[in-house]
């Protein structure tokens, strides 16, 4: 299987996870957007809710790397430039959800 095959794959894979994970978060959003802080500090110290945001999280960067890396085959020429914004999209691709999710279960 070839590169692009393979991401187009994982894209596929990647927005099928998400879309269950999106109408999750969602309804939730939804549930606790009027509420208090300490409301909305209960919601994210249930475990389930900073699993299922992690996972939101985890596949909403994966799924936004694969699409903006295709924009960036499709329209940038200099195949050097490519690549350092393609390493830099994955790094932070890695980097901001991880920071998250390290936020996020210190949160008492």
């Amino acid at each position: 299987m070839n590169l692009a095959t393979k991401k187009w794959v994982f894209m596929k894979i990647s927005s099928l996870i998400l879309l269950p994970l999106m109408i999750w978060f969602i309804v939730n959003f939804i549930a606790i957007y009027d509420q208090s802080y300490s409301e909305v500090l209960k919601f994210f110290t249930n475990l389930t809710s900073k699993f299922l945001f992690s996972l939101f999280i985890v596949f909403a960067y994966i799924f936004s790397a694969l699409t903006i890396s295709e924009v960036f085959e499709d329209y940038i020429g200099n195949d050097k430039i490519k690549n350092v914004a393609n390493r830099l999209l994955f790094l932070s691709a890695i980097v901001i959800p991880l920071l998250t999710i390290i936020l996020l279960l210190n949160l008492n």
